[in-house]
């Protein structure tokens, strides 16, 4: 899929390994090891549309590359948001950059998450830790449309009350009528009022009708095995439970090889899929 920033030079748009030079507009610190930039294009103004769920490969010159999921308002054109935790060589690179560096971003690329054929359905979200970042659009997406859709329930879990991704936002949605927001960390501390323990627990009593509901889940992969199991407990079929399987992809285009997903090609076929497409390969270590 061919990058969509349009710019000056269309030698850069239609190359999808040509990296597209973009400025950091703007730094926000998150949490103690996670950060979101805001991005523009470094040569002027431009259009930026992608769909919730896609991810951009962001280019750290002298340093690396590395696939980040867009954590940004599908309706925002004018700027691209990517939230991540510094966790490698490159992510720790990105941690020093401030606003006004530039950097290389390729993309979009990848899937979706199935918004428009969750019409007329419950909607159920469940995220663990920064897996809520990628989800972040969808959520946008389904609140600007929102009378398309029956319950829209978010079940969020981090490690501990410090680890709670844009806990804002969080508050913001919570006090919406039409949005039922759970949060739950794994570890507590005496100021916490909420609840203890991991973001399974939330399933069993969450408000949604299993025969009419599609799950989206993003999270650590461990996470995401409870999770589906979880939902299915509740009813909910195998095709309608999706899951963002984004790993270390090198190339985002399928040339590479390196996140071959036993038939799938993460970057081409993925990150989103229907697990009934993955499950005969779903955590296992040697795929």
């Amino acid at each position: 899929m061919a990058p969509t920033l349009e710019i000056s030079e269309p030698k850069a748009a239609a190359d999808p390994m040509l990296p597209v030079p973009c400025r950091i507009r703007r730094v926000r610190n998150e949490t103690a090891d996670t950060f979101t930039w805001e991005l523009q294009p470094a040569d002027g103004p431009a259009r930026f549309a992608f769909q919730p769920g896609q991810f951009n490969m962001l280019y750290v010159f002298g340093v690396g590359e590395v696939p980040i999921s867009i954590s940004g308002d599908p309706a925002d054109t004018q700027s691209f948001r990517h939230t991540t935790r510094a966790v490698g060589v490159v992510t720790r690179a990105m941690r020093q950059l401030r606003a006004g560096d530039v950097l290389g971003v390729r993309g979009p690329f990848g899937s979706a998450w199935p918004i428009e054929a969750a019409a007329g359905r419950d909607v159920v979200i469940v995220a663990g830790g920064i897996g809520l970042a990628p989800l972040r659009p969808a959520l946008c997406r389904l609140l600007a449309q929102r009378r398309r859709y029956g319950r829209i329930v978010l079940l969020y879990g981090a490690r501990t009350p410090q680890d709670i991704l844009f806990p804002h936002e969080l508050e913001r949605w919570r006090g919406k009528f039409d949005l039922e927001v759970q949060v739950t960390v794994d570890r507590s501390a005496d100021t916490w009022r909420g609840n203890v323990g991991v973001v399974t627990t939330l399933i069993p009593c969450a408000p949604f009708e299993p025969a009419n509901a599609v799950a989206l889940v993003c999270g650590p992969e461990v996470m995401m095995r409870y999770t589906v199991r979880e939902l299915q407990r509740r009813g909910i079929a195998a095709d309608r439970i999706h899951v963002s399987m984004e790993r270390n992809m090198k190339c985002a285009i399928g040339f590479c090889g390196h996140c071959q997903y036993g038939p799938a090609f993460i970057c081409k076929d993925g990150p989103i899929f229907p697990f009934d497409r993955v499950e005969s390969i779903f955590g296992k270590a040697e795929v």
